[in-house]
């Protein structure tokens, strides 16, 4: 086992986000969550790695509620994203996916942590709207310059098991098709990973900032 790293996961009861808590308490590092929704309810007796996480639930723009959770980190990854607006709750691609990662770097910043790792999206898949990509730009261009190490994660079509976002089919069609290299080596930023392989990704990089950016092709070799 390596070096324990104290890491801070933005959105760790997500969907990516609870893969990264995951293998990070199975790799041994001190994980803490930070989430409206604090620790999933869906979660049972079979996921005793959620026992090793510190979950927190605060809402992300009150950064006085969960600044304390910053305290001692190494590294913080937001993972927090919608792929649906509802403007009239406030829950907008610009406020959600973009402000939330600026306004999360700028704390860990402040705080003197060492990397943020931001996930973002790829451009050129199906169900990539502008709207979104341009949420997922602003605020790659607005962590750029912080004084700490950041990389940016562009996976296209994540899935995996309770993908929220995808009927089940679609779903099934995504794990297929990244089966079979001929294909999937094909397809480009459209290629489906596994949330298993994102989740990896995004904690290899927040363990070792070596690169600034990986594109789809770069978490699929990671």
């Amino acid at each position: 086992m390596g070096v324990m790293t104290r890491l801070l996961v933005v959105g760790g009861s997500g969907f990516i986000g609870r893969a990264i808590c995951r293998q990070a308490v199975d790799e041994g590092h001190a994980v803490r969550s930070v989430s409206r929704g604090g620790r999933p309810d869906d979660l049972d007796v079979t996921d005793r790695w959620a026992d090793s996480v510190e979950w927190t639930s605060a809402d992300l723009f009150a950064p006085h509620a969960w600044r304390d959770r910053l305290r001692g980190v190494d590294a913080v990854v937001h993972s927090v994203g919608i792929a649906h607006e509802n403007p009239q709750e406030g829950v907008t691609f610009e406020r959600v996916n973009g402000d939330s990662a600026i306004l999360t770097a700028l704390e860990a910043e402040r705080a003197g942590v060492d990397s943020f790792v931001f996930l973002s999206s790829a451009a050129n898949y199906p169900t990539a709207r502008r709207a979104y990509l341009r949420s997922k730009r602003r605020a790659e261009r607005a962590i750029e310059d912080l004084n700490l190490e950041t990389v940016v994660l562009r996976p296209g079509p994540v899935y995996g098991p309770d993908q929220p976002h995808f009927p089940r089919p679609l779903n099934w069609l995504c794990s297929v098709v990244d089966e079979i290299e001929l294909v999937a080596g094909q397809l480009g930023e459209s290629r489906p990973l596994s949330v298993d392989r994102v989740g990896q990704a995004a904690l290899d990089s927040a363990l070792d900032p070596a690169d600034r950016l990986l594109t789809v092709e770069a978490i699929q070799s990671a």
